[in-house]
């Protein structure tokens, strides 16, 4: 067992500079700590602390109305996720968003309105992982009643949430961007350890869009399509829509690699460790792609992740996947100044069979392949201008 130390979460603390103005002068000023120790601390990045700064620290939040003398020291710490389920039943509190449609034969009942069953499967075997640990939870708890106690500790989600969007051409392109922006800012401001997770691509919901821009630190509902070469794009991986597809603006989808990268087949690209960028694409009837991301920062509390699929059939195989293979995303595979990222596309081959009888199907069986996402393409972005924070 592993912990982290929490003084970024109880400090509200954040990464951008411009959301943060003193507090690392703050807590040298009032604690007498080196100021890089305090960054190290804030990052979650340091091996042990003396016993005297931990008590100037524990003076500093009471001081601060950070924290209650009763709350500390064990406020400053949390035990760190050893799988995936784990690393969602951890979270407080823990929200999910959808996207909505509206339903067209229905103008005059305008509250009308419903979420991709698709989507709605993939929500709903993300709840049972996440209460179920992904069916390890009855293996963990003890028997007995001198060990109920124990039972009772199991990791998980203090408070659920689930918000709603519209889908991208199910309001206008403002209503739609205003909408998601409303739902992710609430997210950030709300308090504590949280987990925001989005379902569904960019095509279906908006906050996807917003959760990956954030991560990559750039601006979310404009599109990347005429950057000069591949390597400019912000993300490294991206979706190249299908030509009957809606085409919301986006920095992770499109039509275009680049200006000259324009002769594209649809489905999911991804950059390897050489720069390359490599499609796993939907070739036939019987293929699918999905994929799976998150942001993890430890020291805030703090996990962001979206998952979804090429496709309605590639997100129900997607749930499918999260119940039997959850170990294959794990665990992050890039860390850097306290933020782990977990990367990964799935490619589902499925055996031949008539495609209408599968529409309803929850249980499809199909040969998965996971391909992780080189760490270095995401050193190749994500170290692009942050050397020198702090």
């Amino acid at each position: 067992m592993q912990y982290s130390f929490r003084l970024a979460e109880l400090l509200g603390h954040v990464p951008d500079p411009r959301r943060r103005p003193g507090t690392i002068k703050s807590i040298v000023e009032y604690t007498g700590l080196d100021r890089h120790q305090v960054a190290a601390l804030l990052k979650n990045e340091v091996k042990y602390i003396p016993l005297k700064a931990l008590s100037r620290l524990c003076d500093y939040l009471i001081e601060h109305g950070h924290a209650t003398a009763d709350q500390l020291p064990g406020a400053l710490f949390a035990v760190e996720p050893e799988n995936f389920w784990e690393l969602l039943a951890r979270r407080k509190r823990l929200e999910m968003c959808v996207g909505v449609r509206k339903d067209v034969s229905a103008e005059s009942r305008p509250d009308v309105s419903f979420v991709v069953a698709s989507d709605s499967v993939l929500l709903g075997e993300i709840l049972n992982g996440v209460t179920t640990l992904g069916g390890t939870a009855k293996l963990r708890k003890p028997k007995g009643e001198l060990n109920m106690l124990a039972a009772d500790n199991l990791p998980h989600p203090e408070h659920l949430k689930q918000s709603l969007v519209w889908s991208p051409g199910q309001a206008d392109d403002a209503e739609v961007a205003r909408r998601a922006r409303m739902v992710y800012s609430d997210f950030s401001e709300s308090k504590g350890d949280k987990a925001l997770i989005g379902i569904g691509s960019t095509k279906s919901n908006p906050v996807v869009e917003i959760v990956l821009a954030r991560a990559f630190n750039c601006d979310p509902f404009e599109s990347q399509d005429n950057v000069e070469d591949p390597s400019q794009r912000s993300i490294p991986f991206f979706m190249r829509y299908r030509d009957n597809d809606p085409h919301p603006s986006s920095c992770v989808a499109g039509l275009n690699l680049s200006k000259k990268e324009t002769k594209l087949k649809d489905g999911l690209y991804y950059e390897d460790e050489k720069g390359t960028w490599v499609r796993c694409g939907a070739d036939n009837k019987n293929e699918e792609v999905a994929f799976v991301f998150y942001v993890h920062r430890e020291s805030q509390g703090r996990l962001e992740m979206v998952l979804g699929g090429f496709s309605g059939r590639a997100t129900r195989l997607l749930a499918r996947a999260l119940a039997t293979r959850a170990e294959d995303f794990w665990p992050p595979n890039y860390e850097m100044q306290g933020m782990q990222v977990g990367g990964f596309i799935v490619k589902f081959t499925l055996p031949a069979s008539k495609k209408e009888e599968d529409i309803l199907r929850t249980d499809l069986v199909a040969t998965t392949d996971v391909t992780i996402i080189p760490q270095e393409a995401f050193q190749r972005r994500l170290e692009r201008g942050r050397s020198g924070a702090s």
